[in-house]
């Protein structure tokens, strides 16, 4: 024993002198693996001006068994991280290149310096050197770049498009629902009316027969039959024999009726009063203790249920005159009231169809262009009405408008003048033709720079367009011009912008937009002026479809 322990223990030290001889030579290695792992931070640029992007880039340069981990969450204050790439690791010779990029920016200008990354190389860190940032501001130059100041806030009018059609969704998904339960209200109310108005001896028969069709299989269905069966027999013994059999018991009311035969006011046979005792018997077993009779037994009962009418209908005496004026007046009631709630239901549901179909067209057109045409809204009018293309003035101007142009005479103004409506209507045209008879075409000389005769030309023109608008009252006109070309080809000149206009009927100045077409010839020109309300939903499609019409006919 005593040698097996002396081995054990020799073994134990040669395993301690060989784990040390082993961590003394593999040490080393490590050592220099670590020393031999290099770390490299590098920018694309140290100067930047403000807001611009800088491109920051890490690479560790270690033995392909090292693990090389980067910081899960870099810190680049007062930098803001704007992206960053994932490890990009690339082999050569025998070592590994780990390279990770990062884009930063910055948005106040001075010196600033790029904090310290750290990077674990096998669990010991190696920290990034410090990299000195000098970001500049962006020097504008005020004499080649033009200032302006700050625009107001622009006030902007919500769109109602979306929650209008959701609405509109809405109530025609209601109105669908209402239209259904309303038809089954009225055809239940129809049949009620209907079968108020039977003779009470014809309903009985009637809901007699209609029990025929009843199939029965469980104890509920059985217990509704008989139910319909007695109240059939009670209702028409109330109404037509006047005995209070609606609220009796069965025994009650079989006593009523022994009564009434023994006082001779209703002869019946002693086999009826017995059929009708069983039928109410079997009833009143199925409603109240549940019981299954057979279907032929449910058979025979109506059928002995409707053999009680009938012999109660030839057992009643004949009625005097006042009860059958009573039972006219009666009926006539019925029949009155009857129409009058027809009326009331056809009313009901005619206007529930008309609610219907003008949702369904305002979800087909739109909401705005349904509504305007019910309250007939001037321009919209104008829109759907029919145009007329009519040719006007020398050289004529072929144009389709709403209305044809009428004509303004004057002997003393030489402009040839057609027109539609005034600046107060909701939408105006004004197509002058200012072509001087008298034209001396030697009185000046011509201009040296026909560009600028043009230009000249032009600017009065709009001068005469601004000085009109303000004759008539008009103030802070806004007035921009433009060069453009018409549907059919035609270049003119466009001068356009909004105007307050001070409209008859209307407590304030309205604004407005207006647009002129100028048609400049050697010998005159030609002006189309247009005017609308800046709000008005159709101005501009009147507006682009007049446009699209205008043609300068060259040959007659």
């Amino acid at each position: 024993m005593l040698k097996n322990y002396w081995d054990i223990l020799k073994h134990v030290d040669k395993i301690k002198q060989f784990s040390l001889w082993l961590l003394t030579f593999l040490t080393p290695f490590v050592i220099w693996s670590q020393q031999s792992a290099e770390l490299q931070v590098a920018v694309d640029t140290t100067t930047v001006k403000i807001g611009e992007q800088l491109n920051y880039t890490i690479q560790v340069k270690a033995d392909s068994t090292a693990q090389v981990s980067f910081p899960e969450q870099p810190i680049f204050a007062p930098f803001e991280l704007l992206d960053e790439s994932p490890i990009d690791t690339l082999r050569a010779q025998s070592h590994f290149l780990y390279t990770k990029k990062y884009a930063l920016i910055q948005f106040d200008t001075g010196n600033y310096f790029l904090p310290q990354q750290q990077v674990l190389v096998d669990g010991f860190s190696k920290i990034a050197d410090l990299i000195s940032i000098r970001v500049d501001p962006v020097v504008v130059d005020t004499t080649k770049q033009k200032l302006y100041d700050i625009k107001p806030l622009t006030q902007v009018k919500k769109n109602y498009d979306a929650l209008i059609a959701q609405i509109l969704w809405g109530l025609a998904l209601g109105l669908i629902l209402i239209g259904v339960f309303y038809t089954y209200l009225f055809q239940k109310r129809k049949k009620e009316l209907r079968a108020r108005e039977l003779p009470p001896f014809e309903r009985a028969i009637e809901e007699l027969r209609a029990l025929e069709s009843e199939i029965l299989s469980e104890q509920e269905e059985f217990k509704r039959y008989y139910s319909r069966l007695t109240d059939v027999v009670r209702r028409y013994l109330e109404e037509e024999a006047k005995i209070d059999a609606l609220e009796s018991t069965s025994e009650e009311l079989l006593v009523k009726l022994e009564l009434r035969k023994d006082s001779g006011s209703l002869d019946l046979d002693p086999k009826t009063l017995k059929s009708l005792r069983e039928v109410l018997k079997n009833a009143d077993l199925v409603k109240f203790a549940k019981s299954l009779p057979e279907i032929y037994t449910a058979t025979e009962d109506r059928k002995a249920v409707e053999h009680v009418v009938k012999e109660t209908k030839e057992a009643l005496p004949e009625p005097t005159e006042e009860e059958l004026r009573e039972k006219a007046a009666y009926q006539e009631f019925l029949a009155k009231k009857r129409r009058k709630e027809q009326w009331i239901w056809g009313i009901s549901g005619a206007g529930i169809l008309t609610v219907l179909a003008l949702v369904i067209c305002m979800l087909v057109y739109g909401y705005y262009p349904v509504r305007d045409t019910i309250l007939r809204y001037p321009t919209k009018l104008l829109v759907s009405g029919q145009w007329f293309k009519s040719q006007y003035g020398t050289p004529p101007l072929a144009v389709e408008t709403p209305e044809i142009l009428e004509r303004i005479s004057s002997s003393e103004d030489p402009v040839q003048q057609f027109r539609f409506g005034s600046l107060d209507s909701p939408f105006y045209i004004n197509l002058a033709f200012d072509f001087p008879k008298n034209q001396a075409k030697a009185a000046e000389p011509p201009s040296a720079d026909p560009k600028q005769a043009d230009l000249e030309k032009g600017q009065e023109l709009v001068n005469s367009i601004i000085s009109n608008f303000e004759s008539e009252g008009a103030v802070n006109i806004f007035i921009k011009n433009d060069a453009v070309t018409l549907p059919s080809g035609i270049p003119v000149a466009k001068v356009y912008g909004t105007l307050d206009y001070p409209k008859k009927k209307q407590t304030k100045r309205v604004r407005c937009n207006f647009s002129a077409y100028l048609f400049t010839f050697e010998q005159g020109t030609i002006i189309l002026t247009l005017m609308y309300e800046k709000e008005d939903r159709y101005g501009q499609e009147i507006e682009q479809r007049i446009l699209n019409s205008l043609d300068l006919i060259k040959e007659l």
